[in-house]
């Protein structure tokens, strides 16, 4: 008898949650994938097409996936209300903490109590969101590295709130996803983000006080260091938005100047140079076609 798919929902179809969706496909999950911005779920069919038809090319092991089939598996919506029926939700919204809040109490009051959340992060503690539910215990977090489908392990940050059955349930979904989990405790930044957006920014300023190109720093690190991508290469893949608000979100919680943006950094997102999604950054990107 054939088996129901598993339906994952997934809010927020920028660059992480499109791909996070991707990833879920992949893996023969259904999503529910919600955006208040009709054009960002258009951009995350695209980014879905993509990854069914080179995702196994550059992943070896990826299941190979009829392009139609992949794209029936997701239902793509504005509406949170379509998120009834979802086993689990995984949260991919901006860093802003008053947008985080009131998603969160949103979903709470619409979904069953038994139904998890999955905070993707990149500085905001988990226990502070799960302060804003009436399900503490079924909220955790889980940070996915961008593209999602092409990762093999994900960082999994357990609240002190976090109950051993919901982390175990999230452990069996990841692995169904192929991934590897790393848990680290909830503080903010957590492993990853504490330590990267400092690369990002040390990286910005060295481009800044001492004009040098970015492409001289990103070479220094990937054939000195062995890195796949540079620092600066890897901040416009993420969104030099984001990477302003996660250093502006650990500034706050730590009270750090070493947190505090640097100015290039601050120009360029002033001035809409996000990186890859508008097509400039630290680097100039052709349109996709």
């Amino acid at each position: 008898m054939a088996v129901t798919p598993r339906t994952i929902g997934v809010v927020g179809a920028g660059s992480i949650g499109a791909s996070v969706c991707a990833d879920l496909v992949l893996h023969g999950f259904h999503v529910v994938l919600v955006d208040t911005v009709p054009t960002q779920l258009d951009r995350a069919r695209e980014v879905l097409t993509e990854a069914v038809r080179f995702g196994p090319m550059v992943r070896p092991g990826l299941p190979r996936l009829d392009l139609a089939d992949a794209l029936a598996a997701v239902r793509f919506t504005t509406e949170l209300e379509d998120l009834t029926g979802c086993e689990f939700v995984v949260e991919n919204v901006s860093e802003h903490w008053e947008t985080k809040r009131e998603l969160y109490r949103r979903l709470d009051a619409l979904l069953p109590a038994e139904v998890g959340f999955g905070v993707n992060t990149s500085s905001i503690p988990v226990g502070r969101v799960a302060a804003e539910t009436s399900r503490p215990d079924r909220v955790i977090g889980i940070h996915f590295m961008n593209p999602a489908y092409l990762k093999e392990a994900v960082e999994v940050m357990r609240g002190d709130a976090t109950s051993q059955e919901c982390l175990d349930d999230v452990l069996a979904l990841l692995s169904g996803m192929g991934k590897e989990t790393i848990v680290v405790g909830d503080f903010p930044g957590f492993v990853s983000n504490r330590i990267s957006h400092l690369f990002f920014n040390e990286a910005s300023r060295v481009v800044e006080d001492h004009g040098v190109e970015p492409a001289v720093v990103d070479e220094v690190f990937r054939k000195c260091f062995g890195h796949l991508m540079g620092p600066l290469e890897t901040a416009d893949l993420i969104g030099l938005d984001t990477v302003l608000l996660t250093l502006e979100s650990l500034h706050d919680s730590y009270g750090d100047d070493r947190f505090l943006g640097s100015a290039l950094l601050r120009d360029k997102v002033a001035s809409g140079r996000l990186g890859r999604k508008t097509g400039e950054g630290f680097y100039t990107y052709r349109p996709t076609p």
